[in-house]
């Protein structure tokens, strides 16, 4: 037999362009030609881009969606592609076009509709039937979409078990968090060899809000073997020569199929074959490169990749051009501005000093040492003339209220206010700076540091803000950011001598408590049984609680975590529940 050829199209859309989306998907088509494969893969609703959200509850989208289609089935010959894309029946399905010689042949719509974490698919499609196959001459593959397989059993044991299928194609838009990918491997793996089925599966790339998608596309032959893995939060096409005698050489071992067809259980299934012709003529072509892009090398290279990507992604997808921010000296501002320099290039990102009289000599010179390590301009706006006067007009109502943090949160509310000014007359996106350490506790100024458009630290705790701060100067191969600013202690300098100390636990054990709270939702008495005092737990855990109003007005930030704030962990603001 001759090889099979997949080249899985792992582009980056954008929700809501058709248009642009259909521009993409052809010129992808153009360039998979080259390699001459037999199938192409998109990823997940490639169409409309992923998630559309209450897109899909316009009919006139969906309309202009099946008009997107056509015009792509326009552009696709010899080669048979499978498109993503919403289709409207009686109700709307999650779906995947078979597309042959200018014709949708077939369509598959999505079984498994995932309704957790950042997922709401069940609001809006209705769930699919059928257990399809398809015949490509001799080769007979299966098509499934996204959560379809993470299931173990149907539909891909059916198309490999009763329906003949040696191959496993699965478009997916399968968003990111740190450590994912591994996960995810190892669960196609598995799918792959227990179903003696090679297994293409073809992920979207790119950030979408607050989601990323860090591509990775993958290949695994029947034993579970990886044959080809797409390059990691960048656009790829996978070429690679699928083994398909061996599928058949292997299942010749494996006695379930008899069995199963003894006992008769595959008559309760139904099994629609579709014919798609002969293969498309192959001769002479080169074999395939079939590579294996290799993973970023540690945690921390991940995360900082899908930090960028998302930032670049939300801009340029969003129409925005320029970022401005407070730079402070601090860690944060340090790190959100160096991803915004790689993102975007130094000469996009304009950085403000607004020194209070609270402000040091060594923030200072920590703000300049970045400014001129980064590339990036740096402005002057001292703020503490506006500072008094704040207080001098406010002097007669606060006459018998001691100072407290009111003062201090009128230094950050004044810093905001002057940054959205600046955004507002240059037309500059403002980045916040803040943490999801300081987010979960509230330690954060609503209308002061919480300002801006988008916050890419949002999802990450400050133990990781600091080791993101090592692997860009590990990357950059010297102290982009300095080490001076790394090395000191936090603080809001908000009053004299202040240090987040005085008011948080140490960043070590918070982190630990905030891990094991919100990510992992465990309750008082467990996280205590880790080993952490029940006095700090319980003054987080009522932090945490209390904080739900000041984070739903924070802007977006890049999810990273399992449990991130906003779509994948959802309190409610009113809430009573206290351990």
């Amino acid at each position: 037999m001759k090889p099979f050829r997949v080249a899985l199209a792992q582009i980056n859309t954008v929700v809501g362009d058709l248009d642009g989306n259909v521009e993409r998907v052809k010129a992808a088509l153009t360039r998979a030609e080259k390699y001459r494969p037999d199938l192409i893969v998109f990823p997940e609703l490639t169409l409309s881009g992923y998630p559309p959200e209450d897109l899909l509850l316009k009919p006139s989208f969906l309309a202009a969606a099946r008009e997107a289609l056509d015009s792509v089935a326009g552009e696709v010959g010899e080669a048979v592609a499978v498109v993503g894309f919403p289709d409207r029946d009686a109700d709307v399905y999650n779906a995947a076009a078979v597309i042959r010689e200018g014709e949708v042949r077939h369509v598959y719509r999505k079984r498994y509709l995932p309704n957790y974490g950042v997922f709401d698919e069940n609001r809006y499609f209705q769930t699919g039937s059928g257990i399809p196959v398809y015949a490509l001459g001799e080769v007979t593959f299966g098509v499934t979409i996204c959560e379809d397989i993470w299931y173990p059993g149907e539909p891909l044991t059916a198309q490999a078990l009763f329906g003949d299928a040696q191959l496993a194609v699965n478009l997916s838009a399968s968003p990111y968090h740190a450590g994912k990918g591994h996960d995810r491997e190892r669960m196609i793996a598995t799918r792959a060899e227990d179903n003696a089925v090679i297994v293409a599966f073809c992920n979207q790339v790119g950030g979408q809000d607050e989601l990323v998608f860090d591509g990775c596309s993958l290949v695994f032959d029947e034993d579970g073997g990886l044959i080809a893995r797409g390059a990691a939060f960048t656009e790829d096409l996978v070429v690679a020569d699928l083994p398909i005698e061996r599928v058949f050489l292997e299942r010749l071992h494996d006695p379930r199929r008899r069995r199963v067809r003894e006992r008769g259980l595959d008559r309760r299934l139904v099994i629609e074959r579709v014919d798609l012709g002969p293969r498309r003529d192959a001769g002479g072509r080169k074999p395939a490169p079939s590579e294996i892009a290799p993973h970023p090398e540690s945690r921390a290279a991940e995360i900082l990749k899908a930090l960028t990507l998302g930032l670049a992604d939300y801009f340029w997808k969003n129409g925005f051009t320029e970022a401005c921010l407070g730079i402070s000296g601090g860690i944060d501002s340090a790190v959100a501005a160096a991803i915004a320099a790689q993102a975007l290039g130094g000469e996009r990102v304009h950085g403000f000093y607004l020194p209070s009289p609270y402000s040091t000599e060594e923030s200072e010179a920590g703000a300049h040492a970045l400014s001129e390590s980064l590339g990036i301009a740096l402005t002057e706006i001292p703020i503490g003339s506006i500072f008094r006067e704040y207080r001098e007009v406010l002097a007669d109502v606060f006459a018998d209220a001691a100072e407290d943090e009111t003062e201090e949160n009128l230094q950050a509310r004044i810093r905001g206010n002057l940054l959205m000014a600046i955004s507002n007359k240059f037309g500059s996106l403002v980045l916040a700076p803040g943490n999801k350490s300081e987010m979960s506790v509230g330690y954060a100024t609503l209308y002061g540091d919480m300002v801006g458009g988008f916050a890419v630290l949002k999802d990450l705790l400050k133990t990781d803000v600091y080791r993101i701060a090592e692997e860009i100067n590990r990357q950059a191969g010297r102290d982009l950011i300095p080490t001076e600013t790394i090395a000191r202690a936090p603080t809001a300098e908000l009053r004299a001598g202040q240090k987040d100390s005085d008011t948080l636990p140490p960043y070590d054990l918070l982190d630990g408590i905030l891990e094991a709270y919100v990510e992992r939702d465990l309750g008082v008495g467990e996280i205590v049984g880790l080993g952490f005092e029940e006095e700090t737990v319980r003054w987080v855990v009522e932090a945490v609680d209390r904080s739900e109003y000041k984070r739903r007005q924070a802007p977006p930030g890049i999810k990273i975590t399992t449990r991130a704030f906003g779509k994948d962990r959802r309190m409610p603001i009113t809430n009573r529940y206290r351990e």
